[in-house]
């Protein structure tokens, strides 16, 4: 918004230049790069259509991290070595790096 205006008249001149916004509820959103993944928190996410052509605006806590390195067959195997469901074998997976050491962490909690 532009400070000092009406949100009424504000309203009504987007209107008339044929801009329509959507506030989107959401929670986080991530950003997938080929090697990181660009995360916010916090989101306040607006789509706006002006004229047929829909954008998007977001704005939060940014963040960066490394884009993930494994595949699903990578999760589907700790979980049928484990017997630990998706999110388990996902945040062993990320947290140790690679299979095996995800593996035996599950292992190692269990006893």
């Amino acid at each position: 918004m532009i400070p000092g205006m009406n949100p009424k008249a504000m309203k009504q001149a987007m209107k008339k230049l044929g801009l329509k916004q959507e506030e989107i509820e959401a929670n986080e959103v991530i950003i997938k790069c080929e090697d990181r993944e660009i995360v916010i928190k916090n989101p306040q996410v607006v789509k706006m259509n002006m004229m047929g052509q829909d954008s998007i605006q977001i704005t939060g806590d940014i963040t960066e991290r490394d884009a993930e390195v494994f595949n699903e067959d990578d999760i589907k195997t700790i979980m049928e070595q484990t017997g630990c469901d998706e999110e388990t074998a996902r945040e062993l997976l990320q947290r140790e790096g690679d299979i095996a050491a995800a593996i035996l962490a599950f292992e190692r909690k269990k006893e």
